[in-house]
């Protein structure tokens, strides 16, 4: 514990420290933290020697596989938190205008459930007066949308083909299944899907036809829960991205003999509305997905 004599200033906490301890404590992981700061894991483990230094506690207990927070660390984590809130506030006020009314954004399922959150949360505390309508759809349909002026703005999914908006994020698709399950094992495959015009399901589909494997499509659902749920229950296998891949599923092993899957892109679609509130976003989804 650092003690100061009476009068002294106290040090100041650095942003960055601070940064970067939160990401460590969220992932309980350096080098997952490292890459979500951008930085090298080396550099964040120095980061948080100083930040230990200068408060004169040990704040993370460092495992061989983990990193977990102690008691000290965790009083920490609100402070730093609330820190780095009221700093992107303070910013906000004099980088971004003062906006206000609505922008009609729309989102495919996986984006929706998985990233839109945090986009949103970060958003309104950037613009706390712009209230954003979501719209979740598939991704055919929000394209329609968009041409008719019916949404500003549309995160959808694409495959190979010259997509019709800004590509902000590429992510390769596996096939995954129920850890310990059989379902990869039958043939004809049991197949767990969205419908028809699915970017997932036609890229599947595709490859089991070009290697010829037999397969049968047992489970259709338009949400990502859905396909799990026929996973989770060991009835269905399912192409996915990597990232959604997480216990109780795991990606198929090579020796099922399944063909690879290629990427698919989200793309940002834009309709002609050139609104202040529809910039502000736009440029918001697009530095967030950046850094995804």
């Amino acid at each position: 514990m650092n003690t100061t004599p009476k009068g002294t200033a106290l040090p100041l906490l650095e942003l960055d420290l601070l940064r970067s301890f939160i990401a460590i404590a969220e992932t309980g992981s350096f080098s997952a933290a490292a890459t979500q700061v951008h930085r090298t894991p080396s550099a964040i483990s120095m980061q948080i020697k100083r930040l230990e230094e200068l408060l004169g506690y040990r704040l993370l207990t460092r495992e061989p596989r983990r990193a977990s927070v102690t008691a000290e660390g965790e009083a920490l984590l609100g402070f730093a938190r609330r820190m780095l809130n009221l700093n992107e506030q303070a910013l906000s006020r004099f980088y971004h205008p003062e906006l206000s009314g609505s922008v009609r954004l729309g989102t495919s399922d996986d984006v929706g459930t998985r990233i839109l959150p945090t986009v949103l949360s970060s958003f309104a505390r950037s613009y706390p007066s712009v209230q954003v309508d979501v719209v979740m759809a598939r991704s055919k349909d929000m394209s329609e949308q968009i041409r008719q002026g019916e949404l500003d703005l549309a995160l959808v999914t694409s495959g190979s083909h010259a997509p019709s908006g800004e590509v902000v994020h590429t992510e390769q698709l596996v096939w995954a299944e129920c850890a310990g399950g059989q379902a990869a094992t039958l043939r004809p495959l049991p197949l767990s899907l969205a419908g028809t015009g699915c970017v997932w399901r036609e890229a599947a589909l595709a490859a089991l036809d070009r290697a010829g494997v037999a397969y049968r499509i047992a489970y259709v659902s338009e949400h990502c829960a859905g396909q799990q749920a026929a996973m989770e229950a060991d009835l269905a296998v399912a192409p996915f991205p990597r990232s959604l891949v997480r216990k109780p599923l795991k990606i198929v092993d090579n020796a099922a003999g399944l063909p690879s899957l290629t990427s698919y892109q989200i793309v940002l679609e834009r309709s002609s509305n050139g609104s202040p509130l529809v910039d502000a976003l736009h440029s918001f989804v697009i530095q967030s997905l950046a850094n995804l």
